[in-house]
């Protein structure tokens, strides 16, 4: 794919793929390097494999980059390897590429939690509609 004229290379797409996991939105707060600068900013949605972001220090398309992710727990999950793959201003869609296996399992956690509260939200909702 090339970039349009249009957009800059750095915002330019990555090829487009499905994404395999489910997005749940959220607001955590982010620290991340690039080359030697320290960004800080918010995940705004998170995955499995991934998550949307914004920051106060721009990346690029195709940049890896380290980051970690402060959940309410006040739990750091750090992700020692990450990339960017699409960019929209200082808003970023990010896809972990290394993370410990126990990182990856108290992420995995979380998420599921998310999963559970998401769905006695919907039964609590069902509830009240059929009332």
């Amino acid at each position: 794919m090339t970039p349009s004229k249009n957009t800059a290379p750095c915002e330019a797409l990555m090829p487009f793929t499905i994404r395999p996991h489910r997005r749940f939105p959220v607001q955590f707060p982010v620290t991340y390097h690039a080359g030697l600068d320290k960004g800080q900013g918010v995940v705004w949605n998170l995955s499995l494999n991934g998550c949307r972001l914004s920051g106060n220090l721009p990346l690029r398309v195709g940049q890896s980059f380290p980051m970690t992710v402060t959940l309410p727990t006040k739990e750091n999950l750090f992700v020692a390897g990450a990339i960017v793959r699409w960019r929209h201003g200082l808003d970023y869609g990010v896809e972990t590429l290394v993370m410990e296996k126990q990182t990856q399992s108290r992420l995995a956690q979380y998420v599921k939690r998310l999963v559970q509260m998401e769905t006695h939200a919907e039964t609590l909702r069902q509830m009240f509609l059929t009332v």
